[in-house]
């Protein structure tokens, strides 16, 4: 099954052509034959943030919203505070098992990554740090599989038909 991804890259600094963490995912959701609806490039404010995930969260062709940026600890970084406040429930074991994995590459500097996952109007946003190796280690490790319809047992995608249940 074809996933619509939307992809925002939150930076200060770099451009579409300068932005190494986004590349890779348009290249991984290309290789899972998922398809890319959106890409966009936002400043490290929270306003704006939120401002293109409320649209977006709104699309009825999205499923996935995947954020790279503004998951640190310095002063610009607020990606989780800007999706946590349009998030209708969050996902805590993905933050928890994103840093787990980390651990093994990076030590105990994965305890800087406030990775993170949120559900909105139905549609799962995960918030991903802005380097190169930590998508790839997301991406490789655990949206592959969770957005894969096969994964076995469960995974993300065949809750879509009841996410926005009450």
């Amino acid at each position: 099954m074809q996933v619509n991804i939307a992809l925002l890259t939150v930076t200060d600094t770099r451009t579409i052509e300068t932005d190494k963490s986004g590349s890779i995912l348009v290249k991984k959701i290309a290789e899972q034959k998922h398809k890319l609806i959106d890409r966009k490039i936002v400043k490290d404010e929270k306003d704006k943030i939120k401002k293109i995930l409320l649209d977006w969260i709104k699309k009825n062709d999205l499923d996935v919203i995947i954020t790279t940026g503004g998951t640190g600890l310095t002063g610009r970084d607020i990606t989780p505070e800007a999706i946590k406040e349009i998030a209708d429930k969050e996902i805590p074991g993905f933050g928890e098992l994103f840093r787990e994995l980390s651990y093994k590459t990076v030590g105990t500097s994965a305890m800087q990554s406030r990775a993170c996952a949120v559900l909105a109007n139905g549609k799962y946003i995960f918030a991903l740090p802005g380097s190169s190796g930590g998508v790839t280690d997301a991406w490789d490790e655990i949206l592959k599989y969770q957005l894969d319809i096969n994964h076995k047992p469960c995974n993300f995608v065949e809750l879509f038909p009841r996410l926005k249940e009450k």
